[in-house]
């Protein structure tokens, strides 16, 4: 089988890491790098810490408004496709560079491959969440990485093609978590020890665009009185530096975007994480750290139900009560896979080009 792979944001790059690695073993692979994150901590570090081979193709995108950012990915990738004619593209998440790789490849015919289809956070106001419904709604495989993700593509009417394949970022996860205690020494770097912080990230729109959100945010974080780690993401360092508020912050320690086993590093030694990260909840819960969500709602509602992630929007009162009283349960059931995503993903690529071998093999 050829596949070519959508790519384009952080997220991604960490997803499609344990998939290309099974992938390349019996097919070929084409990595195509739409260039939506493309500073160095932000993209090319991470195919290095993971093992991610090299893009063969960079589309450069950069940044943008949402219409001319996706409108420039969908021109590239259709390109691409024409000239490779893969049997799969397949896509990852709910970010623009996924939009724009289904519907170039579904406008091409090619068959489409969603991964962590199904997730919903019922927001439409989120350009994420327009992102995922549409893809899904597009794509032949469906690969979920949980039964409420199953569940949500039911109640829209999406039955065929579904299968519940686990997480994969548990199987990066397992990866990095290993590599970071030998290869990263980012805690000795920012003078941090095990679980002497918390570690905050905040880039979702919904807060960064929001002046009141965000200064909510902030507010909170001045008022907790113990070390926040803040990797700043480059949009939210521009709101940031227009509001100019996180100077004021006494107990705030910002810094440049890290690699990810940097960043799985600070996650494993900090005492609590504050994040509006999909991913960082997950990572969170797997590696047994409390988390305070700063959205509204969350796609991952099995991390809230167990007890280990609390949603506390940007509401200031509520993120300080949500950090200071956190009480930590007793258990931390199993959630999303066991690890083995990847190899299921490829292996319902595989079963599906077999059953249309086997279809048209019967017609002669």
């Amino acid at each position: 089988m050829k596949i070519v792979t959508v790519v384009g944001a952080r997220p991604q790059f960490i997803k499609a890491a344990p998939v290309s690695r099974v992938l390349r073993q019996s097919h070929t692979e084409v990595l195509l790098h739409t260039g939506q994150h493309y500073d160095e901590n932000m993209s090319a570090v991470f195919f290095a810490e993971l093992d991610l081979p090299q893009p063969d193709v960079n589309l450069g995108v950069g940044s943008g408004l949402h219409g001319a950012q996706t409108a420039a990915m969908l021109a590239g990738i259709e390109q691409v496709l024409l000239a490779e004619k893969p049997d799969w593209v397949l896509v990852y998440g709910d970010t623009n560079s996924t939009l724009a790789g289904a519907l170039a490849a579904a406008k091409l015919h090619i068959k489409v491959a969603h991964v962590e289809a199904g997730l919903r956070s019922f927001n439409r106001r989120m350009p994420e969440e327009i992102n995922r419904v549409l893809a899904d709604h597009i794509s032949t495989l469906l690969l979920c990485p949980s039964q409420t993700a199953v569940e949500n593509l039911a109640a829209e009417g999406v039955t065929h093609g579904v299968h519940l394949v686990g997480d994969v970022m548990a199987d990066a996860l397992a990866f990095a978590a290993a590599r970071a205690q030998t290869h990263s020494d980012v805690l000795q770097r920012l003078g941090l020890s095990e679980k002497g912080f918390l570690l905050a990230t905040v880039h979702r729109a919904e807060n960064t665009d929001d002046p009141a959100r965000l200064h909510a945010i902030l507010e909170a974080f001045s008022a907790l009185d113990e070390p926040i780690v803040f990797p700043i993401h480059p949009r939210t360092r521009t709101y940031l530096e227009a509001l100019d508020l996180k100077s004021t912050i006494h107990n705030l320690k910002s810094i440049d975007p890290v690699g990810y086993l940097d960043m799985v590093r600070l996650e494993q030694a900090a005492r609590m994480i504050l994040t509006d990260s999909g991913g960082i909840q997950k990572e969170a819960y797997w590696l047994g750290v409390p988390c305070v969500t700063l959205r509204d709602e969350t796609e991952w509602v099995e991390t809230v139900q167990a007890g280990w992630n609390v949603l506390a929007g940007a509401d200031t009162a509520r993120i300080v009560t949500a950090v200071r009283e956190f009480v930590l349960p007793e258990v931390r059931p199993a959630l999303y896979g066991d690890g083995a995503a990847a190899a299921r993903i490829v292996g319902r690529l595989q079963s599906d080009k077999d059953k249309r071998l086997s279809r048209c093999s019967t017609c002669h």
